[in-house]
């Protein structure tokens, strides 16, 4: 499990990517869980999924959940640190025992995932103030990655100056160049969006 903690817009989904693509996993299913979009009351179900008829609503043939979808493959827990508080628990439990049940089901269902969480909060200050479970902050982060900020790492702003003038002026057939004062600008600027 790889956790990577970092502000926002420092490239937390694009490494998760990139870890997929080159593990023995890349082959498989890349489900990517943005937990701050799901509302809390639809949180089990879409993680879990249900059987046919579970609570009124739902669909006739019942539905597969996210957690069920990456079986074999990686998940990506983007923005964990918003996950309801009840969910880690049983987060954590999943984790545990590799297995899944759907709602209105007695059925267990084995799961193989990678998973791969991502935040942009102190995740340390979050567990400290019972927001966010520390059993499983550490199930999740046996490979714990922190990416700086941009105005952390002034090295990388030249590469990505270079990258993305390649980039547009291939798309645009154009061909740009940025004069040394404005590279100049460019390194001292704060870069508060990061990347």
């Amino acid at each position: 499990s790889v956790f990577i903690s970092g502000e926002s817009g420092v490239g937390k989904v694009i490494i998760t990517k990139i870890i997929h693509k080159t593990s023995k996993r890349k082959n498989e299913p890349f489900i990517d869980i943005n937990c701050s979009a799901i509302p809390s009351e639809l949180f089990e179900s879409e993680l879990f999924g249900y059987e046919q008829g579970s609570f009124t609503g739902s669909s006739k043939y019942g539905k597969r959940g996210l957690l069920e979808e990456a079986n074999g493959g990686t998940i990506l827990l983007d923005e964990i640190g918003d996950m309801p508080f009840e969910m880690q628990s049983k987060l954590l439990r999943v984790i545990q025992e590799k297995k899944i049940r759907r709602i209105g089901s007695n059925t267990d269902i084995p799961i193989d995932i990678r998973y791969i969480s991502a935040t942009n909060i102190d995740i340390n200050e979050a567990c400290t103030n019972k927001i966010f479970r520390s059993d499983l902050y550490y199930r999740l982060s046996e490979i714990p990655i922190h990416i700086p900020p941009l105005r952390e790492r002034k090295e990388d702003i030249i590469v990505l100056i270079n990258h993305f003038l390649h980039d547009f002026n291939k798309e645009y057939n154009k061909a740009v160049s940025l004069s040394n004062t404005v590279i100049k600008k460019l390194i001292t600027y704060n870069w508060p969006g990061n990347v």
